[in-house]
C-alpha cells in the first residue's frame, strides 16, 4: 500500500456518499455534509478502503455546527493501513490532498496559507481552520470535502529540511469548504478550507482516549499499536501532559461506554484498560516513566 492509503470512500446502497480518512484503524473521520443526509447515529455505511475492500460500518459521532462526523468499522473488522501521524500545520508550507473522488480526477496540492482561530463555517459554527491555496484551478473542487490534508513542508524540498532530514508527511486537516469567486458565485476560487486535526479533537474529545492505547504504550515495545499515534502533544496536550491518575477513572469510564456501545473489540477494551490503569498504579506510585 501507499502512504496515502487511509483515505477512503463512504457507500450506501452500492451509491458513493463522499470520502474520509482513517484516523485509527477502525474511526474514519468526514465532512457531514458528505453522507448526503445520514444524520442519525447508527445509520450504516461501507467503508470502502483505497485497496477496494469493502467493511461495515456506520456513523457514531455528528457535530453538525462544525460539519464534521465520525465512522465506526464494525467489529471485529479492522482496517490495516499505515496511518500517518497527525499535527499541526507550519503556516506557509506545502501541503498535499492525497484523496481523489475518482481515478481520473487531479490530487490537490498548494501552499498553507493561515490559520484561523474562528473561521465561521458552512454548518454555522466556529471552528479553527487552515486557509489552502490551491495549485490546480478547477473551478468546482465538489467532491474533495472530507479527504485529508497532508503537510509535506520537510517532503518535497520547498524548505530546509530539519537536522534529521526528511520528514514524513503529517495530516494536519480534513477539507471541507470552497471559497466562490467574487465576480462568479458559481465557480470556485483556488482558496480552501479545512478544520484541523485540533478541532476534530475537541469536537469529539473520546478521540484522546482512542489515541491513548499508542501514547500510553511504554518506548520499546515490540507489538504493533492498535492505530499509529501521534506524539501526546499532537492530539491530547491537555489531557494526556498531567499526572495520569487524576484523568484515569474518567478515562476507564469511557472505556466500558465503547465495550457496551461495542466500539472496540474486546481484545482492544482489555488492552487499553489494562495500558491506563497501569499507568495510574505508576503516578500514584511516583514512577512516572515506562518500567
Amino acid at each position: 500500500m501507499t502512504r496515502a492509503s487511509y483515505w477512503v470512500d463512504l457507500h450506501r446502497a452500492e451509491q458513493r456518499l463522499g470520502g474520509g480518512f482513517l484516523l485509527t484503524n477502525w474511526l474514519v473521520l468526514t465532512a457531514l455534509h458528505c453522507l448526503r443526509g445520514l444524520v442519525r447515529l447508527d445509520e450504516p455505511v461501507d467503508v470502502v478502503l483505497a485497496d477496494g475492500r469493502r467493511l461495515e460500518a456506520s456513523v457514531s459521532r455528528l457535530d453538525a455546527e462544525a460539519d464534521l462526523a465520525l465512522v465506526s468499522i464494525a467489529p471485529p473488522q479492522r482496517a490495516t493501513p499505515q496511518i500517518p501521524k497527525s499535527g499541526p500545520a507550519r503556516i506557509g508550507g506545502r501541503w498535499r490532498g492525497p484523496y481523489r473522488p475518482a481515478a481520473d480526477e487531479v490530487e490537490l496540492s498548494g501552499r498553507i496559507d493561515t490559520r484561523a482561530a474562528a473561521h465561521l463555517c458552512a454548518g454555522g459554527g466556529t471552528i479553527e481552520a487552515l486557509q489552502l491555496s490551491a495549485d490546480q484551478l478547477l473551478g468546482d473542487y465538489s467532491g474533495y470535502s472530507g479527504g485529508p490534508v497532508e503537510d509535506m513542508t520537510h517532503c518535497d524540498g520547498h524548505v530546509p529540511e530539519p537536522a534529521g532530514g526528511k520528514q514524513d508527511p503529517v495530516v494536519v486537516g480534513i477539507l471541507l469548504e470552497q471559497v466562490p469567486e467574487r465576480t462568479a458565485a458559481d465557480r470556485a476560487a483556488n482558496v480552501l478550507f479545512a478544520a484541523t486535526i485540533a478541532e476534530a479533537m475537541r469536537r469529539f474529545d473520546y478521540l484522546d482516549v482512542a489515541h491513548l492505547i499508542d501514547v500510553l504504550r511504554p518506548p520499546g515495545d515490540a507489538e504493533p499499536s492498535v492505530a499509529s499515534a501521534p506524539p501526546p502533544t499532537a492530539f491530547a496536550p491537555a489531557q494526556v501532559a498531567g499526572p495520569l491518575s487524576a484523568k484515569a477513572d474518567e478515562l476507564l469510564e469511557t472505556i466500558q461506554e465503547w465495550s457496551r456501545q461495542g466500539l472496540m473489540d474486546p481484545a482492544q477494551i482489555a488492552e487499553l484498560t489494562f495500558m491506563v490503569a497501569k499507568r495510574k498504579i505508576q503516578a500514584e506510585l511516583g514512577e512516572g516513566g515506562a518500567p
